[in-house]
């Protein structure tokens, strides 16, 4: 991988994390919306990608945890909806 493409990984899921935070926080979004989640997903799988590449693994950490808070969410909520 070189550094343009973890750069490209990076800036995308950061993009999504604040595209999800600020749709949210202007109510136009719930946290319950499987689009919310779904890009806190995206958004994370992005910042391990650029930050396992670069070595920092604290931030890594952190998106491994912010993809399985999502995950167990969606998964809740798809659960939910087909009910």
């Amino acid at each position: 991988m070189t550094n343009l493409t973890a750069d490209v990984f990076g800036w995308i899921g950061a993009c999504a994390l604040l595209v999800a935070y600020g749709r949210l926080s202007q109510g136009k979004m719930k946290a319950d919306d499987r689009s919310y989640q779904g890009l806190n997903v995206i958004g994370a799988i992005g910042l391990i990608v650029n930050s396992t590449f670069y070595g920092a693994y604290p931030s890594t950490a952190v998106n491994i945890i912010w993809i399985a808070i999502a995950g167990i969410t969606l998964a809740k909520i798809i659960r939910k909806r087909e009910d």
